[in-house]
């Protein structure tokens, strides 16, 4: 046997026929449909909405057509989570995957423009707690009489506001049991500090500004200027147990028929007091909510520096950077800018003791009082 084939022996190469197979192994091939290409997934469908109450691992979550629908959470965001983070919390804008007429899944969470938040209870380093989720204001409810204004717990509500970042509006209400200018002697301060303060009766469905001058309590558009303040917002409503709170909204709206002592203050009895807010819509804008507060007590204080409790005075904010000391508790080290603005009367001897008390933990527990 050779060696090797003879080379007029081995098979020539038909090139022109190896061409015309390739184009039509070309053609077949990109022509043909696809038989393993996947079918498009079904289009989901979502609507907006806003979460108005959490019971557990289940939210109720208000849409802009007026519906109420009972989701869950997406598994895909829980696995997301951290330890420092509130997944969910009331007041969260969300897109909401339907199941159904009332039943859905939270696919998504917009991200927040303000929080009414705490220290998360149980944690030694800083995690925030969101209690509510893009509040817009903080409307504080005092009473005139009965029960007695304590100025002190105010200072606390505003104290509270300044350090979640949210502006305070102060309702006087009851004003039918002393007449206008006598409730203004009372609360003249705050306006002197630059809040905004409206003179209320619930119960007359009267309203006052500062310097109006009224004659009587009629009025033939109730509340006109507190509805404004309301609209379009999503407005925690906080103060003392029996200032009216719920008495005021009802009488905005009255279809809404709150109990009395619905709308809670920020002060608990006990430290295991029920976190769990609730939203309320009211009929002034799609945007327009009402936040029910349960009582917190360590709510945006029990974690503060004390060196940093002078920032949330407005009327000391201007005076403690001029301190001798930087970490100066304007309490008793030397060269106080800020004792030196009380002792001159820049500073309200009033406002000031009121710091003083709340910087060594004065307790606003309302049977103290």
């Amino acid at each position: 046997m050779p060696d090797k084939f003879p080379q007029e022996l081995l098979l020539q190469r038909n090139t022109e026929a190896y061409e015309k197979w390739d184009e039509a192994y070309e053609e077949d091939y990109f022509d043909a449909p696809a038989k393993s290409k996947p079918k498009p997934k079904k289009k989901e469908r979502t609507v907006a909405g806003v979460v108005v109450r959490a019971r557990g691992h289940h939210y109720d979550v208000s849409t802009s057509d007026d519906r109420l629908i009972s989701c869950r959470v997406r598994g895909r965001m829980l696995q997301e989570r951290t330890k420092d983070l509130t997944l969910i919390a009331v007041g969260d804008r969300v897109q909401v995957v339907l199941e159904g007429k009332r039943k859905g899944l939270i696919d998504s969470v917009e991200e927040r423009d303000s929080t009414l938040s705490r220290q998360l209870p149980g944690s030694n380093r800083p995690a925030e707690d969101v209690i509510v989720a893009n509040p817009d204001q903080v409307l504080i409810v005092f009473s005139v009489r009965d029960p007695e204004p304590h100025l002190r717990m105010l200072d606390r509500f505003l104290v509270i506001a300044e350090a979640n970042e949210l502006p305070a509006l102060i309702v006087v209400n009851k004003i039918d049991l002393t007449g206008l200018d006598a409730a203004r002697e009372k609360f003249l301060l705050y306006e002197e500090l630059g809040y905004p303060l409206l003179y209320v009766s619930a119960t007359e469905r009267f309203e006052a500004l500062p310097g109006e001058r009224t004659a009587g309590f009629a009025q033939s558009s109730p509340f006109e200027h507190l509805r404004r303040l309301l609209t379009d917002k999503l407005t925690v409503v906080t103060g003392p147990s029996g200032v009216g709170k719920s008495a005021l909204i009802n009488a905005i709206h009255p279809h809404l028929n709150l109990r009395v002592g619905t709308l809670r203050n920020f002060e608990g009895k006990g430290r295991h007091t029920t976190r769990n807010a609730q939203l309320f819509r009211l009929p002034l804008g799609d945007a327009t909510f009402i936040a029910d507060t349960p009582g917190i007590r360590e709510l945006g204080l029990y974690e503060l520096d004390p060196g940093s409790l002078g920032f949330y005075y407005v009327d000391l904010k201007p005076f403690v950077n001029d301190c001798h000391f930087p970490n100066c508790t304007h309490d008793h080290e030397p060269e106080c800018a800020v004792r030196q603005a009380a002792q001159e009367g820049k500073v309200s001897s009033q406002r000031y003791d009121s710091y003083v008390r709340l910087l060594n933990g004065e307790s606003f527990q309302l049977e103290e009082w």
